[in-house]
């Protein structure tokens, strides 16, 4: 990304990278505020890769799937890379195409892959099974060497209770719980809540004692940083982008999303939108 950015003039590309870090930062605690921030950042450096990705990402974490597929796309146009392969049939799965998803791990791009990336395709894969009402398929999709090694790597414990839960919707509750106790086992960053799902199965309930009105009261005393606007004209030359002409598309590529020049930096976080209509794009994969 740093080499990217070096291609902008110096102030724009300051800006950018104040945007992309607080995209970053909010992505997880705050999605809708990292996906106002990336806004702005698009605007100000849409034919940088990786201002694509990280909207692709900060939409995807708002459910506005059609967006985010689009600027996976563009990035890996951008790239030629393929490692966005998964999070893009998962988009594919958010705007109820399955079918597509599941085609999509059939793909030579899958095989270029690293391992966690392969991983998560097969979990793509898998949940692409559920939707399509193949639970049993589902879960036999997910039965590999990963699973079954006793090595615990970073999506371990997420491949662990996608098992688990795949297991749980055919009816398997005992073999459930020990794969979600297995995943427990793994979870040492908290990415999964095994720990509840297995409380559930023990019929354990737990109760919040912290009552919701302190709760608000917090809330409301933290501070709110704002996404990094463009300079003004009177600070600050406009810088104007070079027209870069894209690369042919298939009749049914997904365009990518437009510039958003009207758009206005939305200071507070809004509430999340339907995403766009699906596209009809199933080459450019």
């Amino acid at each position: 990304m740093r080499q990217e950015l070096m291609s902008l003039p110096k102030t724009l590309a300051e800006d950018v990278a104040k945007n992309l870090v607080m995209v970053a930062k909010l992505l997880d605690e705050d999605p809708e505020r990292a996906y106002q921030y990336s806004r702005v950042a698009l605007r100000l450096a849409s034919r940088v890769a990786a201002v694509r990705e990280a909207a692709g990402f900060a939409s995807y974490a708002v459910g506005k799937y059609a967006e985010a597929l689009a600027e996976f796309r563009a990035a890996r146009r951008m790239t030629g890379n393929s490692e966005l392969w998964p999070v893009m049939a998962d988009c594919e799965r958010g705007m109820g195409r399955p079918e597509r998803a599941l085609a999509m791990a059939g793909e030579p791009e899958v095989q270029k892959l690293d391992r966690a990336g392969q991983v998560e395709m097969r979990m793509v894969a898998a949940g692409a099974r559920r939707d399509m009402g193949q639970a049993d398929a589902a879960v036999v999709t997910l039965q590999s060497p990963e699973l079954a090694s006793n090595s615990v790597q970073p999506w371990t414990a997420r491949l662990r209770y996608a098992y688990a839960d795949a297991l749980l919707a055919v009816g398997r509750e005992d073999e459930a719980r020990e794969w979600f106790a297995k995943a427990l086992e793994a979870d040492q960053s908290g990415s999964t809540d095994a720990s509840d799902r297995l409380a559930e199965l023990d019929g354990v309930e737990f109760v919040d004692a912290l009552d919701p009105e302190e709760a608000a009261d917090d809330d409301a005393s933290q501070p709110v940083d704002e996404p990094v606007a463009e300079k003004s004209k009177a600070e600050e030359p406009v810088v104007e982008e070079p027209v870069v002409d894209e690369l042919p598309s298939d009749e049914d590529m997904v365009e990518d999303q437009p510039e958003a020049d009207d758009a206005e930096p939305v200071a507070g976080a809004t509430s999340e939108g339907q995403a766009a209509g699906p596209d009809e794009d199933g080459d450019d994969r």
